[in-house]
C-alpha cells in the first residue's frame, strides 16, 4: 500500500506464456458477472523475470467499486484472476525525436513509469519532463521512485504539482491544475510530443488546450479512464 487509497498490486504471469506488451499498454480483468476492468502495467516488459514473470498494477480504492473493494477487502496472495492483454495504444513513438512530455493525474501515472523504466533501458535521451498532479502530496505515491530515476536519466526532469494541499501538508511546490502548469513552462507545445493519462477531465482539459498552444493532433497520445467501474 503506497498511499492511503493506492495499492501496488504485483500479478503473477503464466510462466509457460510470454505475454509481449509495449511499455504504457494495459490489461483487463475479466470479472465473474462479464464485465471488465482496466489497468495499466506499471513496469517496463523487459523488467519480466523468466520463469517468474509479474507485472505491476497501480489501484486505486473507488468505495463502492466491486472490484477495488474486493482488492482492498479480501484478494489474497495467490488469489487467481482471469486477465486478457495486452490492449491499447498509449505506448512510446520511437521513431520521433522531438521532446517529450508527460502528463499525469493520480494511478493515471502507471502507464508513464512503465515508459520511462523503458526509454533507460533502451538508452532513449530525448528530452522529457514529467508533470504528475494530485490532490495532496501523498497522492504523489512514487515520489522516491521517481527521485532515484531522475538519478538516472539527466534527460528527464519532473514537476509534482498539487491542487489541493492542506496547511498540514507544508506543500511548498506547484500548485492548481497540471495541465495547466505545462502551458505557464511551455506556451508553445509545436515542436513537442505529448503522452497524457488520468481522469478525462485532465486529459480532455489537456488536448483542448495544447492544440490552442500549437500541438499539432497527432502528437497527443493519451488513455483516460472514466470512473470506477471503467478505465483505471
Amino acid at each position: 500500500k503506497k498511499s492511503p487509497d493506492v495499492m501496488l498490486v504485483k500479478l503473477q504471469l503464466p510462466a509457460t506464456e510470454v505475454m509481449q506488451y509495449h511499455a504504457g499498454q494495459y490489461v483487463d480483468f475479466l470479472l465473474r458477472d462479464g464485465s471488465r476492468r482496466s489497468y495499466s502495467m506499471a513496469n517496463a516488459p523487459h523488467t519480466l523475470v523468466e520463469g517468474s514473470p509479474a507485472v505491476e498494477l497501480h489501484i486505486r480504492h473507488m468505495p463502492g467499486g466491486i472490484f477495488t473493494d474486493h482488492v482492498f477487502g479480501v484478494m489474497k496472495e495467490r488469489d487467481i484472476q482471469r486477465i486478457e492483454g495486452p490492449q491499447g495504444s498509449f505506448f512510446l513513438r520511437e521513431d520521433s525525436d522531438k521532446p517529450l512530455v508527460f502528463l499525469a493525474s493520480g494511478t493515471g501515472f502507471a502507464p508513464i513509469k512503465a515508459i520511462l523504466e523503458h526509454m533507460h533501458f533502451k538508452g532513449i535521451t530525448r528530452p522529457a519532463v514529467l508533470y504528475w498532479g494530485g490532490r495532496r502530496p501523498q497522492d504523489l505515491y512514487l515520489n522516491d521512485w521517481l527521485q532515484a530515476q531522475l538519478e538516472l536519466m539527466p534527460n528527464l526532469s519532473y514537476v509534482p504539482v498539487i491542487s489541493d494541499a492542506l496547511s498540514e501538508d507544508n506543500w511548498s511546490g506547484r500548485t492548481g491544475f497540471v495541465h495547466q502548469a505545462v502551458l505557464e513552462d511551455m506556451p508553445d507545445l509545436s515542436a513537442h510530443q505529448v503522452y497524457a493519462c488520468g481522469a478525462p477531465i485532465v486529459v480532455d482539459s489537456a488536448r483542448a488546450a495544447y492544440a490552442k498552444a500549437g500541438l499539432p493532433e497527432d502528437e497527443f497520445y493519451a488513455d483516460s479512464f472514466t470512473s470506477a467501474a471503467d478505465k483505471v
